[in-house]
């Protein structure tokens, strides 16, 4: 009797245990919703990247408009004190003539060759302080109550428009403030599209989705040269019409044909999404598992928002002691990556090369980037973004070593340098991604650009005082992306893992991994005892 009563128990011990381990969780449950990748995903995929192709018009377009244009003496009597060494400010303006358009860059049509660091560099670092702000304000809305598509296309829209009205500016003082708007809508369109194309594929996909957003700015950055080019005999205002036009005409394309997160959804309990996945997922697991309906988890219930709830997500990432160790660290390699980034393609005027030409070669790096990336899917990330952080950095400093003496060898560098940034920081935001849950990875995301964009509000003045002496911005890049590097050595590595969706979900699979990992060193060291 007794034997039988503790064969029954034991038996009821294992029914539970293994009813347990068929318990599907919603991560199981959206990632089979989603294996399926077809002809229609990848249009939604370029679709939603595309909006990257006016981002990076937008980030790199000062290069052209804001440029300090090259000047001629037009006084060639043998009294004149004109040459090509001479002081612009100190020849009387009748002795001299730019080479282009009067109104080729700000610098020219508002008279700005003799202003001071501070003014030429000010709308340039406006844009970035828009960026810095937008980042904060906008990117929880993404998580909360706007979702991902409707943030994406409301920040797309708002760029273009105001980048319309720029062309308004009577002085530099508006067009400073313009350009800071300008920012402020751009700020979220990055983060936006890069965690929508991530949160609509599984695992297997995640990578490569990523790859088509980078590719599409890609574009964007190489189209500027041409387009610059194109409006070389032209005022700055018809580079800012050219470029803003199409990204409304996209925005309303987007607006009809872009779908939502799935993730979003599930997790705002989106009823008619929930039944989605659920059919799929069913249909997957009914023939294998005749418990399937038991297995699943109640389904997420929809809390209404309120106006405290807006920005809960950043009280949640700030609340849990990991993740604020986790966001400082990645923040700090976001400022030295982007540093180097953004401030590398402004200081193509600074090479002494055609400046369109410059550009070309500047924005091509960023293709074998992409060739680079495809085939990093499965390194580790850690290790990825420190190499060629380490490597932008090198060639970074290398820059100032070469200086003019070898000038050809100046320009090599600076593209492989930022080759090594723009690979380490499509590498790193795909790090970002996998480090933080839904809950709160989009505002993850969101901060980590802030970050990157808090180093580049310093680079327009670092760049216009590196064309006196190259320390200040060659130098200044290089050290600052390889310090940053160190925070690495506290974040743990991602590569293979499923996203999780709660804070709750992303603990306990911390707790498991660090458990096996104690367990592989346990029996690493009896082994060799």
């Amino acid at each position: 009797m007794e034997g039988s009563l503790q064969t029954n128990v034991t038996e009821s011990h294992s029914n539970v245990d293994q009813q347990n381990k068929s318990m599907l969780s919603w991560d199981e449950i959206i990632e089979k919703s989603l294996s399926n990748f077809g002809w229609l995903d990848f249009l939604q995929a370029v679709l939603v990247a595309t909006s990257m192709f006016f981002d990076a018009q937008q980030s790199f377009i000062s290069i052209y408009t804001d440029n300090y244009p090259k000047w001629h003496c037009t006084d060639t009597t043998t009294n004149s004190t004109c040459s090509s060494s001479s002081d612009i400010c100190k020849l009387p303006r009748s002795s001299w003539s730019w080479d282009t358009h009067p109104s080729n860059t700000i610098i020219s049509h508002w008279n700005l060759e003799c202003a001071s660091t501070f003014i030429t560099g000010l709308p340039q670092s406006s844009f970035f302080i828009g960026c810095l702000l937008g980042s904060f304000f906008l990117a929880a809305l993404a998580d909360s109550s706007l979702g991902r598509k409707n943030m994406l296309i409301l920040s797309c829209v708002s760029m273009s428009i105001t980048s319309m009205l720029i062309i308004l500016s009577t002085n530099v003082w508006i067009y400073s403030t313009l350009k800071f708007l300008i920012g402020f809508w751009r700020s979220s369109i990055g983060t936006c599209a890069l965690v929508l194309l991530t949160e609509k594929v599984n695992v297997d996909w995640r990578f490569r989705v990523g790859i088509v957003e980078y590719f599409m700015f890609t574009m964007g950055y190489m189209s500027l040269p041409g387009l610059a080019y194109i409006n070389r005999n032209s005022s700055w205002k018809s580079l800012y019409r050219w470029s803003s036009i199409p990204g409304i005409v996209y925005c309303v394309i987007a607006y009809l044909f872009v779908t939502e997160s799935p993730r979003w959804l599930v997790m705002q309990g989106n009823e008619k999404e929930i039944s989605k996945m659920l059919k799929m997922v069913s249909s997957q697991e009914t023939n294998n598992n005749s418990n399937f309906a038991s297995s699943l988890p109640k389904p997420p219930r929809k809390e209404k928002a309120s106006i405290f709830q807006l920005y809960s997500s950043i009280g949640e990432l700030f609340h849990k002691r990991w993740a604020l160790k986790r966001i400082i660290a990645v923040m700090i390699i976001g400022t030295g990556i982007g540093m180097v980034y953004y401030g590398m393609p402004l200081t193509v005027g600074n090479l002494g090369f055609n400046i369109y030409l410059t550009g070309v070669i500047s924005a091509s790096m960023e293709i074998p980037t992409c060739v680079a990336i495809y085939f990093l899917e499965n390194c580790r990330r850690k290790a990825s973004v420190l190499v060629f952080s380490i490597l932008s950095g090198v060639c970074s400093v290398m820059c100032v070593v070469v200086e003019h003496r070898v000038a050809a060898g100046k320009v090599v560098l600076a593209m492989v340098a930022f080759f090594g940034a723009c690979t380490a920081y499509d590498l790193f935001l795909i790090y970002v991604i996998e480090l933080f849950p839904t809950r709160v990875r989009n505002t993850a995301t969101s901060l980590v650009r802030q970050s990157v964009v808090f180093g580049c509000i310093f680079c327009p003045f670092l760049v216009s005082a590196g064309r006196k002496n190259n320390i200040f911005s060659y130098g200044v890049f290089g050290v600052v992306i390889m310090l940053s590097t160190i925070t690495l050595l506290y974040l743990p590595e991602t590569i293979g893992i499923i996203l999780c969706d709660t804070m709750e979900q992303q603990e306990k699979k911390e707790i498991v991994l660090c458990d096996a990992k104690n367990q592989r060193e346990i029996t690493a060291d009896n082994s060799s005892v």
